[in-house]
């Protein structure tokens, strides 16, 4: 039996309910003009969109066996935002600023005529710059239809180029030789720059950074090395495991000069790095050691239509309820800038031992 923490575990009936009556008042009342930005001056400027609380791996650091293992409950499809309701909502939140949206799960590819969404999306306008995150199990068939709908980029999660380490890390036995193929679709389709993330785990795989590093250099492909993150209640996270951002820095500039690169954008969150002889970059997001929450620009949107507003979380606050409830987008606009204004969320920067061990909203459901 899966020992999964329930969503509706994590809040009390009366934190519910309270959370609920916040959501349909926040939707009846006027706001105030302005700029939409939290408690901490902080814009809502990106969306990440979970599409589906189901993957096709059970990476050790997301969705152990243990806990999603055979009888784990995913949602029922009538629980998930349809794409018409996805696209209602994203349109909102592009009217409130929104300039950058990513598809995330669970893993996206396994939602059926995802790229039928990528081209709802793509409607809504042409400045968006619209993305996807993937395993890359399917992205060899998937990466033409993609960029053919309107998808923007993509990022593909790979955390060995070991292929025994590879298939421990994924924990279904998948070659990474079929990871290698989806990167090399996208690349030819022009899902570009094309980014890799690697989660870097001691004792795990943090004996590929530097082969990660060096196999990338100079396609035009940016590796960008996470630390291991206590997202969630059930990946068994511990300090010990984390290989800190200076440390992969220190590993790979050893053989590979690096030179600091400045951000792209206000809320970016991984650091740049690019090679002394320009032949590529690298970035490493360092949420565990270098809090970036002072410039945190996130909101994320659950599979069932709940809006977080922090990875960290554990509650959400319920959209679905409006869009199914026969409420106009200007009332869903009013919830969202409510929502927003309210945030003070900064949970990396006060991260403890014990808070670490907190219940939390799983990285699967809520999206990376």
């Amino acid at each position: 039996m899966s020992t999964t923490i329930p969503l509706k575990d994590l809040r009390s009936q009366e934190r519910e309910a309270e959370l609920a009556t916040f959501v349909r008042a926040a939707a009846q009342r006027s706001q105030p003009e302005g700029p939409v930005e939290d408690t901490r001056g902080r814009p809502l400027a990106d969306l990440r969109i979970s599409v589906t609380d189901r993957c096709n791996f059970r990476c050790v650091y997301c969705m152990p066996k243990d806990v999603f293992g055979r009888d784990h409950a995913f949602l029922p499809h009538a629980a998930l935002l349809t794409f018409e309701e996805i696209t209602r909502v994203a349109r909102v939140f592009v009217d409130l600023g929104v300039r950058k949206i990513r598809l995330t799960g669970g893993e996206p590819l396994l939602r059926r005529r995802i790229e039928h969404l990528v081209e709802m999306l793509r409607a809504i306008s042409d400045e968006i710059d619209l993305t996807l995150t993937t395993n890359g199990a399917l992205l060899a068939r998937k990466a033409a239809d993609l960029k053919a709908a309107g998808l923007s980029r993509i990022t593909v999660s790979l955390d060995s180029l070991d292929d025994a380490t590879f298939r421990a890390m994924n924990d279904v036995d998948f070659p990474v030789a079929s990871v290698l193929e989806g990167i090399d679709a996208a690349a030819a389709a022009g899902l570009v720059p094309l980014k890799v993330n690697m989660v870097v785990k001691r004792g795990a795989n943090d004996d590929s950074i530097v082969p990660m590093a060096r196999h990338f250099r100079g396609t035009g492909h940016i590796v960008r090395f996470i630390e291991y993150m206590d997202v969630g209640a059930t990946n068994g996270w511990r300090m010990d495991d984390v290989v800190p951002a200076g440390e992969i820095i220190a590993r790979i500039a050893a053989t590979m000069p690096l030179v600091p690169v400045d951000p792209h954008y206000r809320g970016e969150v991984a650091e740049r790095w690019r090679y002394a002889d320009d032949s590529g970059e690298i970035g490493v997001i360092a949420s565990v050691t270098q809090a970036f929450c002072h410039d945190c620009t996130r909101a994320r949107l659950s599979t069932e239509g709940r809006l977080f507003t922090c990875l960290f979380a554990n509650e959400g606050f319920d959209l679905r309820e409006l869009v199914r409830g026969g409420h106009d987008d200007e009332a869903l606009r009013r919830a969202i800038v409510a929502i927003w204004r309210q945030r003070s969320d900064r949970y990396s920067e006060l991260r403890t031992a014990q808070t670490a061990k907190s219940a939390k909203i799983e990285m699967s459901y809520i999206g990376g």
